[in-house]
């Protein structure tokens, strides 16, 4: 029964994006993609439920890496034979300096032509002394994954935004990175969360940009350099403080690829599908 209800809440959502689009041309048409780590805490009950419930909210990309106790050969099946595709996986910071060939094989075997980055290890504070590291780190391995047919881009997590020169930290990292080799994915939030303006910071380095992750922070939640906030602050795009239809229309202008819903939220499964509704709804 409660199966039921959660699909039937979903069609209803979901549903809503469709009247709300009809007053305007629609802003967001893009293939709607999902960070698979916002299912972490859902797994218990099997990798194939998680994907249907992926499937039945009309998503078609995931963003992720192979489950444990899961071959990528495995893996890939069961979201292929459910039509969803896996452009981007993540790896982290140490693994993928460690053995850049190991990321690159897994990201074939799934046909990814990006791999992510999502947090550069630091103290306390993000220095330049962690940032002068990551822009060498990254321009070491994002040659070696260039040279593969890979894409390496680093997830921005906001503790980068903190001030440097004339600009932040952040700017120090973009512009000392090499971009035949180094290219972005913007988290919008965590942008956002670490002072940084995601419609301008698109526009700035639209080169630069290749993909990003959706998702809002409750209003209310003061903005600071830590990289991070609890799980309940993740709310559904629309909901919090900020300005989509801004961002989404940046996000065209320079070319984004792809678009990962991430809700780290306890609330994703009722959340998500709001998103998606406002997603849809959006008009120029």
């Amino acid at each position: 029964m409660k199966k039921i209800q959660i699909s039937l809440f979903i069609l209803f959502v979901l549903s809503l994006a469709t009247g709300f689009a009809q007053s305007g041309k629609p802003l967001f048409t893009h293939a709607i993609g999902v960070q698979f780590y916002t299912y972490r805490n859902s797994l218990q009950g099997g990798l194939g439920p998680v994907l249907d419930s992926i499937k039945a909210l009309g998503i078609t990309e995931i963003e992720g890496s192979t489950p444990k106790n899961t071959t990528a050969e495995e893996f890939k099946k069961m979201y292929t034979d459910r039509g969803l595709t896996m452009p981007s996986i993540g790896w982290d910071y140490n693994m993928i300096l460690k053995d850049p060939m190991a990321a690159v094989t897994e990201a074939k075997a799934y046909g990814s032509k990006f791999i992510m980055v999502a947090w550069i290890p630091h103290g306390k504070d993000f220095t330049i002394d962690d940032a002068k590291k990551a822009v060498a780190d990254f321009n070491t391995v994002g040659k070696i994954l260039h040279e593969n047919g890979i894409t390496l881009c680093y997830h921005d997590h906001g503790y980068e935004f903190g001030p440097y020169g004339d600009g932040t930290l952040f700017d120090y990292i973009v512009q000392n990175t090499n971009p035949k080799y180094v290219s972005f994915e913007m988290d919008i939030m965590w942008t956002f969360h670490g002072g940084g303006d995601p419609a301008k910071l698109l526009y700035k380095y639209k080169s630069r940009w290749k993909m990003v992750h959706l998702k809002d922070i409750r209003k209310g939640v003061a903005n600071d350099l830590t990289g991070g906030t609890s799980t309940n602050n993740d709310v559904a795009v629309g909901t919090g403080q900020l300005n989509y239809p801004e961002i989404i229309k940046a996000a065209k202008a320079v070319g984004i690829k792809h678009y990962f819903i991430e809700d780290e939220s306890p609330s994703h499964a009722t959340q998500i599908p709001v998103t998606i509704a406002y997603l849809r709804g959006l008009t120029e």
